[in-house]
């Protein structure tokens, strides 16, 4: 791709002489040799239900998956998390490598999953079992070929990175009660891609309360809330946003008012904004929430409501804060990565931003990124999902070799530095 910097050097040289070692090597042809039996493992979380909230069936599989394969400190944390600890020698970072357990679809849907040859058809089968498949396929390349690291090694199924879990497990873990120096999230399937940003965003509902009334008995002295919103989008509409940071907004939705001839009693709309910028996006949710506080107080002036009781109320809620960052290209985590790729002949084919369990540490500067699980996952978060079962080694063979480097192994030291 244009316009990246160069790979440093000497994390090239690093990774590619750990990819040469006969225990790294032993380790990516058990990921080529156990292809089926990861599938397998795939289809069965698969079919355990797990709508964002409700994770709790399938975190449970996870966490007696990983004791099975030979972790020792394994727990569901306090808010859903399913995290295993793999020790190293002690004299190296904490690197966690997360995949989100939870799907987009609520409880009842058929998540049965249907084969034709090599393509598994079932809502979730890609978004994110195919990442879970990846994480414990990767747990057992690390234990099956006793590759001993220098850090630590936390093996982490998140809850609520979807919709309104707001990426809760990812906050979680990252809301300082652990010491983690750096963090791979594994989702989406194209191994080509690098994440080096997380697109931020803030959602909020405003409701606009009055008392309403006839639409002519009561006009010109009853404020309508419809109106009020209206005049808060004709200003939002023309705003004028950043293209680099790249930023955005929307009204999402709108409802509100019983009928054609009634003075609006209530309205309500939903507010996407996003950013790779923290500041961008801090400053457009204010220039947002300024323009219905002002719209409200517009329309009530405009009827002259004096009667505190007659005057429109605005309530605001937020209902999403996924915060931004962007890594800088030499971030350890982004250089191992791309390395690792060049070793295994991956074409980096799309280093972009976007919005992911690696959001919350890239918000506090924490090195981290997210890599892609292997195969061909096509139609998320719709009932027409599939996965293809294509080159799905790939993805564990991937982040094994970017995660060993990263916290040193078999004798090399890390590339990864410990945060102090």
């Amino acid at each position: 791709m244009a316009g990246i910097p160069p790979l440093n050097s000497e994390v090239l040289s690093a990774v590619e002489k750990l990819a040469a070692k006969p225990e790294v090597r032993a380790a990516f042809t058990e990921a080529e040799r156990d292809v089926d039996r990861a599938m397998r493992e795939q289809i069965e979380l698969c079919e355990i239900e797990a709508p964002t909230f409700h994770e709790e069936n399938r975190a449970r599989r996870v966490a007696e998956l990983m004791r099975t394969y030979g972790l020792k400190d394994v727990v569901i944390d306090p808010i859903g998390n399913v995290v295993g600890r793999r020790p190293g020698r002690g004299n190296g970072p904490v690197l966690a490598l997360g995949a989100h357990m939870d799907s987009v679809f609520p409880a009842g849907t058929d998540v049965k999953v249907r084969q034709e040859g090599r393509i598994y058809h079932a809502p979730g089968i890609g978004d994110n079992c195919s990442g879970l498949r990846a994480l414990l396929q990767i747990l057992r390349m690390y234990e099956d070929n006793h590759i001993e690291t220098e850090g630590d090694l936390l093996f982490v199924g998140t809850v609520g990175e979807e919709g309104n879990g707001d990426i809760r497990g990812s906050k979680a873990l990252f809301d300082g009660s652990r010491h983690i120096d750096g963090f791979i999230a594994i989702d989406s399937t194209d191994v080509g891609r690098i994440l080096k940003g997380a697109t931020g965003s803030h959602r909020w509902r405003i409701c606009v309360d009055g008392t309403g009334g006839h639409s002519y008995a009561d006009f010109g002295h009853v404020p309508s809330a419809i109106h009020a919103i209206c005049r808060a989008g004709a200003k939002i509409a023309d705003f004028k946003v950043p293209e680099d940071p790249k930023t955005t907004f929307t009204i999402g939705t709108i409802k509100g008012g019983t009928t054609v001839n009634s003075i609006a009693a209530h309205c309500e709309v939903e507010v996407d904004m996003r950013s790779v910028n923290n500041e961008a996006l801090l400053q457009l949710e204010a220039a947002v929430l300024k323009a219905f506080d002002e719209a409200v107080d517009e329309e009530n002036r405009c009827w002259n409501v004096v009667d505190e009781a007659l005057k429109l109320k605005l309530t605001r809620t937020q209902i999403g804060n996924r915060p931004a960052g962007m890594r800088p290209d030499d971030c350890p985590v982004l250089q191992v990565s791309r390395a690792a790729q060049k070793c295994l002949g991956i074409e980096l084919s799309k280093y972009i931003c976007s919005s992911t369990d690696a959001n919350a540490p890239m918000s506090l500067n924490i090195p981290s990124t997210c890599l892609c699980s292997g195969g061909r996952g096509m139609h998320a978060h719709s009932l027409t999902e599939y996965f293809e079962m294509v080159d799905t080694h790939l993805g564990p063979q991937l982040v094994f070799l970017a995660s060993a480097a990263l916290v040193g192994a078999l004798g090399e030291k890390p590339v990864l530095p410990i945060r102090h």
